[in-house]
């Protein structure tokens, strides 16, 4: 009985660090379907998670911190194209495909980190980079594009 009560713990404790992660889409079919729904604009973020300095204190510093999540969560879709280098970290050929179309589309001259901010239909409103900001000020300037 104390061995269950321990893994249900255990369980309930883990699953609560999942519940307030950053929820990134990696499917611009699925991104489009929610910016529509929740009638909110499409932050696609080109990134190389391991092997690009502005892309991992990007992540650091303004998507991983508790106010962007917060904030994001109501206003955003957050759509992930990331371009690990390091073989451990490769994503399975079907989201490397997705992600070298939407590259294709949205980033053609390889710029990384590339914030793109997308209208529901997946039209450019605007875009931008990591910026040694506040997370408010990067909050106000994504919000700046969609008017």
């Amino acid at each position: 009985m104390q061995m269950k009560t321990k893994m249900l713990l255990l369980a309930v404790f883990l699953a609560s660090g999942t519940l307030f992660a950053q929820d990134w889409q990696t499917d611009f079919d699925k991104a489009k379907e929610m910016a529509k729904t929740g009638n909110r604009p499409i932050i696609l973020v080109f990134q190389g998670s391991d092997w690009c300095a502005p892309c991992i204190k990007l992540d650091q510093l303004i998507w991983s911190s508790e106010e962007f999540k917060n904030y994001s969560a109501d206003h955003f879709v957050m759509l992930l194209a990331d371009f690990p280098r390091k073989k451990q970290n490769m994503l399975p050929v079907e989201q490397q495909k997705k992600n070298q179309q939407l590259a294709e589309t949205y980033n053609s001259n390889g710029y990384f980190p590339l914030v793109v901010i997308l209208d529901k239909d997946g039209n450019i409103l605007g875009q931008t980079g990591y910026k040694n900001i506040s997370v408010k000020e990067y909050i106000s300037l994504l919000e700046s594009f969609s008017g």
